[in-house]
């Protein structure tokens, strides 16, 4: 068996297993102080492990986290603007408990992850996977590879264009203002619209403008990484609408610059939500912990 943690900004989500068919047991819980949450997520696996041990365990975080294992600070939540989260050994905390092998990456890597074994991503070895929340990140692969580097990628950190006058709203993130998480996260279209997000009618305005900065930030991606596919999920997305206005929008930026097929005449196939719809975290992390146990074999 697998222990997998999808560790959101919102919410936890814990599940027992090896995949998309067999899941043994699963559980959601809010996120709220580090030492409680994490301790919820501990004694979930215990429960579990009592009917047969657990053979690893994969960890996908919100971020910033530190992935190079050559740190002091592996496997820590790092500059978070969640209260209490700053600076959270989660890796550690979990392996004082667990003496398994463990993999660990972002939620949106994990995702990426999940997607490419069983979902959206099947048999490509180069694309990204957006959530659009109550953060805004991204993931996905290069050449078969999880993207890393520096850190991370922080896709929901970069500048697009915001034309104050059409959006006079300044932004909502506390480190950036009006970057692309700051204008079109959960949180920002609350702070803008005075309104949740789920409390918005389907023909509001609020939903050209986020299609228009989505796309904005697809656009950017494309040309910046140029994937065979691009993946949006996250809970702004079960705005049914949503897609196809990102559709146009992408393919309106681009101005038949890149004149690719997928792009020019199949972008409902290119542009996708997940097919693993909200599972795609918690699979990843399954996915994450499989690799984690088949690395500390062939050591």
């Amino acid at each position: 068996m697998y222990g997998a943690i999808e560790a959101g900004g919102t919410k936890f989500v814990c599940a027992i297993g090896t995949g998309p068919e067999k899941i043994v047991d699963e559980i959601r819980f809010p996120t709220t102080h580090p030492e409680e949450t994490i301790n919820q997520a501990i004694n979930f696996f215990k429960k579990n492990s009592q009917q047969g041990k657990l053979q690893a365990i994969g960890i996908g975080s919100f971020g910033p986290i530190d992935l190079d294992i050559r740190s002091p600070k592996y496997g820590y939540i790092l500059s978070t603007p969640k209260n209490y989260w700053e600076n959270t050994n989660i890796v550690g905390m979990i392996r004082k408990t667990f003496n398994v092998p463990m993999g660990f990456d972002t939620d949106v890597n994990a995702a990426a992850l999940g997607e490419h074994e069983w979902g959206a991503a099947r048999g490509l070895s180069d694309f990204i996977y957006l959530t659009i929340g109550t953060g805004i990140g991204g993931g996905g692969m290069i050449n078969g590879q999880l993207l890393h580097g520096l850190m991370h990628p922080e896709m929901g950190h970069i500048a697009i264009p915001h034309d104050f006058a059409e959006d006079p709203f300044k932004g909502y993130c506390p480190y950036h203002g009006d970057c692309f998480e700051g204008l079109a996260s959960g949180p920002a279209i609350k702070a803008r619209w005075k309104m949740s997000p789920e409390m918005l009618e389907n023909h509001h305005q609020a939903w050209n403008l986020e299609a228009k900065y989505i796309a904005l930030a697809v656009t950017n991606y494309i040309c910046i990484l140029s994937p065979q596919r691009v993946i949006i999920g996250g809970g702004i997305m079960n705005q049914k609408q949503l897609l196809s206005l990102i559709h146009q929008q992408v393919r309106k930026n681009l101005n038949n610059y890149i004149r690719s097929p997928e792009i020019l005449q199949n972008i409902e196939k290119y542009v996708v939500l997940p097919a693993l719809g909200n599972q795609s975290g918690i699979m990843g992390a399954i996915t994450l912990a499989k690799q984690a146990d088949q690395k500390s074999q062939s050591v």
